[in-house]
């Protein structure tokens, strides 16, 4: 069935376009569906767990990515010799490439994605943003591109901060924050130079700075059949470099009226552009709780676990169902929120070092288990870490009924965390779950850089032991009113109940 440039139809053979840990989420979901799957691989995964999961596997060339998986001729290729009917992309590598969508249809392949005309509607952020804005979207104040007069121009008029940002692409790439005009030629410069290399696409454009604000997405399904719902929100302020470390679901500062008035937004956008399928709506929300369009991820995120867990919604199967031409299998009336779940991405970098990157043989991996805990990964030992893809190998997942369980949840699994070979940022993750500011929801998407050091770990005083004892009793049935904190005789009047009252909730 040809819905809008979408092919969808039933089929019992996927073929995934990707690698690693996102490699073997899509292959569990389709096994599970009792699909037939391929993987492919390049030199250095040759001997990748995604490999042997699969029940088929093609070499499709060397370990550079620009000559394995970002060619499309050789997956399209594989596709036809295994029989596949179908292309999961995963994310990253061609996740968010229209012509590649296209040219799934054009092979009668079904794309397991939107349609190559949304992918190239929301990918391009100036056209997204104006599409948006006709159906009454509230975007961040910002400029269209020009040239570099005319954006040195109008930077001046609207103030500053600002972000010169790319048009094309994502994570961070060709944008740059400039706190007065005299920086902004320079950083217009830069960002055309930074984008056109990844991207191919030097176009930039201007965008007011929001401060203090936080990054909320909106997790999308879609279906052929008209219907669109949100699953709640993702909290993924806690960045460096624009690149997302830690998620969680559902938001510290999101109460039941903001998500809803953020979730009719997010689906009134989709529909704008007739999408199908998973997709993410980004939106940034300032201090008084306004919140701004900033992008579409048309594609299946990372960070989709966290909304798994609290929403009880198998988000890759739901994936696979919709481009077999199926209806959702959830209305918005029986979406639940429940419980807190959080995410670390364990990535091989030196967090001791300015976060460099780490490669070499892993020797060691020992994965964290027990109640409320879930690891995606794609390596073992003997696995080795090359500097050809992303320094991601897994990521830590932890449920609790509470957001303080699954804090101290998260603390416990990062612990039991053993991985010898390369250095890992778990030490960054421990720090961060020990911080009073992340237990308590104070931060925003500058305090990593701006507010946070490895250097200056933070000692935990009274208070804040207190706060974790409290927290630590509730999880054995105990009332708050029976944790005496340090120094205090009665906590019935505690001036800080309130931080454990949200911190609990």
């Amino acid at each position: 069935m040809r819905n809008n440039g979408l092919l969808t139809k039933k089929f019992d053979k996927l073929l995934i376009a990707n690698r690693g840990e996102i490699a073997m989420r899509i292959l569990r979901a389709a096994h599970e569906l009792g699909l037939d799957t391929v993987a492919v691989y390049s030199d250095a995964d040759r001997y990748a767990p995604h490999v042997r999961y699969a029940k088929e596997a093609y070499h499709i060339g060397p370990s550079p990515a620009r000559e394995s998986y970002l060619v499309i001729d050789k997956l399209l290729d594989v596709a036809k010799k295994s029989g596949a009917e179908a292309i999961h992309p995963g994310y990253g590598f061609l996740a968010e490439r229209a012509e590649f969508a296209q040219a799934c249809v054009d092979a009668g392949i079904v794309f397991v994605g939107p349609s190559a005309d949304a992918i190239r509607t929301m990918g391009d952020k100036q056209r997204a943003r104006e599409t948006v804005m006709a159906a009454n979207v509230p975007v961040v104040p910002g400029v269209a591109p020009g040239t570099d007069e005319e954006l040195v121009a109008a930077g001046n008029e609207i103030g500053f901060p600002l972000l010169v940002k790319a048009t094309a692409g994502g994570g961070g790439k060709g944008m740059r924050p400039v706190y007065a005009a005299t920086e902004l030629p320079d950083a217009i410069a830069a960002a055309r130079r930074e984008a056109q290399a990844a991207f191919g696409d030097g176009t930039v454009y201007l965008e007011k700075m929001i401060v203090e604000g936080r990054h909320i997405e909106i997790q999308l399904m879609a279906d052929s059949h008209g219907n669109t719902i949100y699953l709640g929100e993702r909290e993924c302020s806690l960045q460096r470099r624009h690149q997302k470390l830690i998620e969680e679901s559902p938001s510290f500062v999101v109460d039941e009226d903001l998500r809803r008035r953020m979730g009719a937004v997010a689906v009134a956008a989709a529909q704008a552009v007739n999408y199908v399928n998973a997709g993410t709506i980004e939106f940034l929300v300032d201090k008084d709780k306004h919140f701004y369009f900033l992008e579409m991820n048309t594609r299946l995120q990372v960070e989709h676990p966290v909304t798994e867990l609290v929403t009880g919604v198998d988000i890759v199967q739901e994936m696979l169902r919709v481009a077999r031409g199926r209806k959702l299998r959830i209305t918005q009336e029986e979406v639940k929120m429940k419980g807190w779940a959080i995410e670390c991405r364990i990535n091989a970098e030196d967090p001791y070092n300015n976060y460099m990157p780490s490669t070499g043989t892993i020797t060691t991996s020992r994965l964290p288990t027990g109640p409320g805990v879930r690891v995606d990964t794609g390596v073992f030992p003997g696995y080795e870490v090359t500097p050809y893809y992303d320094s991601m190998i897994s990521k830590l997942i932890c449920f609790g009924e509470t957001r303080g369980e699954a804090a101290l949840r998260m603390r416990r699994a990062l612990a039991e965390y053993r991985i010898m070979g390369v250095k890992t940022n778990i030490p960054f993750h421990q720090h961060m779950m020990d911080s009073h500011r992340f237990l308590t929801g104070q931060f925003d998407t500058k305090f990593v850089e701006e507010r946070f050091s490895m250097s200056d770990r933070e000692v935990m005083d009274e208070l804040e032991a207190a706060i974790l004892a409290t927290l630590a009793a509730h999880q054995r049935g105990q009332q708050a009113s029976q944790i005496v904190a340090p120094g205090m005789r009665d906590t019935s009047n505690w001036k800080y109940l309130g931080r454990w009252e949200r911190l609990r909730r």
